[in-house]
């Protein structure tokens, strides 16, 4: 069920605070802050993007690092200091005019069950509370900010037939161009 959901996707939205972090904010004495985000979920998340899936990132809370980082992945669909998910979901879903089984969301936290409860394919980190991970079509081996966003997206680009081109894109690179 989980690879016929994944084989669907074209769009995957992640809440940011403990999926692509680990959750924890370090708050600087100027009120800037700062997080930590896994380098192998943004990898993923670029590869997502040139494999032609839509990528975004649905936070309740508002932070100029999440903005930086977007940025610097390349991805444009980013909505802050949605203080009803499923609202702003519903008004992304209908501006890129798809269904919720083309959509996969991965979530830590209650606050994100209304839309865990309507994607085609919802997932977790490990360390996702319990009330999220007993509710979501698949819990990820890793912890928010660890590798947890890289995982799905392998699961999607693998259930699509696009990982092994990505793969044989990197063995095909001459050694001296390999990083």
């Amino acid at each position: 069920m989980v690879h016929a959901a994944a084989a669907r996707i074209t769009l995957v939205l992640f809440d940011v605070d403990g999926v692509l972090t680990d959750g924890k904010i370090l708050l600087h004495a100027d009120g800037g802050e700062s997080k930590t985000f896994d380098i192998k979920d943004g990898t993923a998340i670029v590869w997502a993007l040139r494999a032609g899936l839509k990528v975004g990132f649905l936070s309740a809370r508002q932070s100029a690092a999440t903005s930086q980082r977007a940025a610097q992945l390349g991805v444009t669909l980013v909505r802050q200091g949605a203080a009803g998910k499923l609202d702003e979901y519903l008004k992304i879903a209908g501006e890129l005019g798809i269904d919720d089984g083309q959509v996969a969301y991965m979530g830590d936290d209650v606050l994100d069950l209304p839309v865990l409860s309507r994607v085609g394919l919802s997932a977790a980190p490990a360390d996702a509370v319990g009330d999220v991970r007993s509710r979501v079509h698949w819990v990820s081996a890793r912890r928010g900010g660890d590798g947890a966003a890289r995982e799905l997206i392998e699961l999607i680009l693998r259930a699509q037939s696009a990982w092994d081109p990505l793969l044989a894109s990197y063995l095909a690179e001459p050694a001296s161009q390999r990083a």
